[in-house]
């Protein structure tokens, strides 16, 4: 189960190089929604490691819950100003939203997120942009 959440997790992203250190995964649960057919919720803790960033992206299909577990983090949706969550806040991410600001607000702290995604069945969870080839 938890490397195919991983390999949903990183389906048609790009790899990127980058100095920054960029964010963990830990899968949680994977489950088929039983009362909507052909949907399914997963959960995974994502760890930003002091100084960590994430490469803009997208979730696709998915609807997200977003939880601080730890730490605090930066994000920014697209058209959206940027926001700086803390423990025990939460947000939600719409279907389509083009995620691109993700990063731990901490230079010296860890964060942890708690990520939980409604998402048809078999869809890739995230996609990372792709940079412009020149």
């Amino acid at each position: 189960m938890a490397a195919a959440i991983v390999a949903a997790m990183t389906a048609g992203g790009g790899v990127l190089a980058s100095p920054a250190p960029t964010e963990t995964l830990r899968p949680l649960v994977q489950e088929a929604l039983p009362d909507v057919p052909g949907y399914g919720l997963t959960a995974v803790e994502v760890g930003f490691p002091p100084g960590a960033k994430a490469v803009p992206h997208r979730h696709g299909k998915a609807f997200l819950f977003v939880h601080v577990l730890a730490g605090s983090v930066r994000s920014q949706i697209e058209g959206q100003p940027v926001r700086t969550f803390r423990i025990g806040e939460s947000w939600t991410e719409k279907p389509g939203d083009h995620h691109v600001l993700t990063e731990n607000a901490s230079a010296k702290e860890a964060a942890r997120l708690l990520v939980v995604f409604i998402a048809p069945e078999g869809a890739a969870l995230k996609t990372d942009d792709v940079p412009n080839e020149h």
